[in-house]
C-alpha cells in the first residue's frame, strides 16, 4: 500500500471492512485495473492521462518552462482563464506547494527560482460581472498576460472573460503587443480558440484529445501556469510516474485498488457521502479538483458517492456536529500531511489567562496533529468509517504522486461502480436551458 510519497491506510474503517468484505470485492477490482489498462472498456478513447506522467513530449514541456518564464519576466500579474478542469488543477497545485499568500508577499518573496514570479489569478470559471470588474481593477495599471484554457473556445463563462481581458489587452499594448501576452491552451486542430489563435499569432498549447478535462492536470493545462508560479514541473511530474509505477503492486499493496475498493464497500454499506478532510488549509483546492473528478466521473446513471469537503479543525466549529451525529451516511478520507513546511513552538505567558500554558514547548503542528487524531477517535466513536492517505510533505513530488494516484483509483472505482468515468452528459442540461433563455439561435 506504499511508495516513496505517500500511503493509504484504512485501518480506521477496519469495523466497517472485514477480510469477506476484501476478498469478495478484489476479483472486481482486479478485473476493472485489467479492463483500463487494456484500453478497451467504456471510455477508453480518453486514456492518454495513464501516460502523461512517464511520457510527457520533452519539447512540449521545454516550450512550456520558456513560455513561463516570459510571463514571469514581462508580468506583474497572470490571469488564467478556464472552469472545471481547466483551472482546479492548477489552483489546487498553486495552494498545496505555494505560500498561503502568494500574491500577497511580492515578487521577490513569490520568485522561487530567481528573478521575479506574477501574481496568479483566475477568471472565466463563474459568471459574476463584480468578480472581474474587481480583478480589473485589482490589475489597475500594471502589466499582466493572459493564459485562456478552453478545448473549444466556446465555454460560456471563460469565454466571456477571455473576451473582457483581451480587449483590456489590445487597449493597452495594442493588438501586437496583446497577441504577444496571451497564452492559449486548446485544441490542437480546431475550434474557436485554436481558429482564433492562429489568425492572431498567440503561441498556443495543446489539450490532448485523449485527455478529458478533469484528467489535464499533467498537461500544459495545469503545467504552465504551475511553472509561472516557480513550481518544479518536473518534479510534480517525477511524483506522478512513482505513483503510476506503484499502481502496478499486487492488490494488497496497491494503494489505488485499495482505496476504490473501500469506498465502494463502503458505499454498498449505505454510506452515499465521502467527505475529503484536510487540515491544511493549502489542501482546499485539492479537495476541489477531487471534488469535480469524482463527480464527474462517478455521477450519472442514478448511481455515485456524493464527494464533499470539509477543512479541518475550522469546518469542526460548524460541520461537526452533524459528522459526529448526523445520519450515519458518510465517510471520511483525511489528507494527513506529516511536514507543512514551517512551523512554530507555543511559548509560555507570565499570566496563563487563557490557560495555553500547558502546551509550552510544543509546536502547533503537534497541536494540529493531537486534533486530528482526537477527531478520528471521536468519529470512530460515532460511526464514521476513517480512511487516510498519508502525505510526507506539501511537495510537487507529493502532490504528483496524489494527482495520479486519484485519477488512477477514479478510473477504477468508477468501473466497479458500473459507470463510464470518462463522460458527463448530465452537463449539458444546465447549458441548454441557460441558452435558450439568454435567447442563443
Amino acid at each position: 500500500m506504499k511508495n516513496h510519497s505517500f500511503a493509504f491506510d484504512a485501518s480506521g474503517a477496519q469495523n466497517f471492512l472485514d477480510a469477506a468484505d476484501w476478498a469478495a470485492i478484489q476479483p472486481e477490482v482486479e478485473a476493472a485495473a485489467a479492463l483500463l489498462e487494456s484500453r478497451k472498456g467504456p471510455g477508453h478513447e480518453f486514456l492518454g492521462w495513464l501516460d502523461l506522467p512517464d511520457h510527457c513530449d520533452p519539447v512540449e514541456l521545454d516550450r512550456v518552462k520558456s513560455a513561463a518564464q516570459r510571463i514571469r519576466e514581462t508580468s506583474d500579474v497572470l490571469v488564467v482563464i478556464g472552469i472545471g478542469g481547466s483551472y482546479l488543477g492548477a489552483k489546487a497545485a498553486l495552494d498545496f506547494c505555494g505560500h498561503h499568500f502568494y500574491n500577497q508577499i511580492g515578487p521577490n518573496a513569490r520568485a522561487k527560482s530567481g528573478g521575479k514570479a506574477p501574481e496568479i489569478y483566475f477568471a472565466g470559471h463563474q459568471l459574476s460581472a463584480s468578480y472581474l470588474l474587481d480583478l480589473i481593477d485589482l490589475i489597475g495599471d500594471r502589466d499582466f498576460s493572459v493564459n485562456v484554457i478552453s478545448k473549444s473556445g466556446t465555454t460560456t463563462e471563460p469565454a466571456v472573460a477571455f473576451r473582457l481581458f483581451k480587449r483590456l489587452l489590445e487597449q493597452r499594448y495594442g493588438p501586437e503587443g496583446a497577441q504577444k501576452r496571451i497564452y492559449a491552451t486548446t485544441d490542437k486542430s480546431r475550434g474557436a480558440l485554436k481558429q482564433l489563435a492562429t489568425q492572431e499569432g498567440y503561441e498556443t498549447f495543446v489539450v490532448p484529445d485523449d485527455v478529458g478535462g478533469r484528467f489535464s492536470v499533467l498537461t500544459p493545462v495545469g503545467l504552465l501556469p504551475i511553472a509561472v508560479a516557480g513550481i518544479d514541473v518536473d518534479a510534480l511530474l517525477n511524483g506522478a510516474a512513482a505513483a503510476k509505477a506503484a499502481s502496478f503492486a499486487p492488490f494488497a499493496d496497491n494503494a489505488c485498488m485499495r482505496y476504490a475498493a473501500a469506498r465502494n464497500i463502503l458505499h454498498r454499506k449505505g454510506k452515499l457521502i465521502e467527505l475529503l478532510v484536510g487540515y491544511e488549509p493549502r489542501c482546499h483546492y485539492v479537495a476541489e479538483w477531487w471534488k469535480q473528478l469524482y463527480g464527474e466521473s462517478e455521477g450519472k446513471g442514478g448511481k455515485g458517492i456524493f464527494p464533499a469537503s470539509v477543512d479541518f479543525t475550522t469546518d469542526l466549529h460548524s460541520m461537526g456536529q452533524y459528522v459526529q451525529d448526523g445520519p450515519r451516511h458518510l465517510f471520511e478520507t483525511v489528507l494527513d500531511v506529516k511536514d507543512a513546511g514551517r512551523d512554530i513552538e507555543m511559548q509560555a505567558e507570565l499570566e496563563d489567562l487563557d490557560g495555553l500554558n500547558y502546551l509550552t514547548g510544543k509546536k502547533v503542528s503537534y497541536i494540529n496533529q493531537q486534533a486530528a487524531e482526537g477527531t478520528r477517535m471521536a468519529h470512530l466513536d460515532g460511526q464514521v468509517p476513517n480512511l487516510r492517505i498519508h502525505l510526507p510533505d506539501m511537495g510537487p513530488h507529493t502532490l504528483g504522486s496524489l494527482f495520479f494516484f486519484f485519477e488512477k483509483a477514479c478510473a477504477i472505482s468508477g468501473y466497479v461502480l458500473g459507470v463510464n468515468p470518462f463522460d458527463q452528459p448530465g452537463v449539458e442540461a444546465y447549458k441548454k436551458n441557460m441558452f435558450a433563455l439568454l435567447g442563443k439561435q
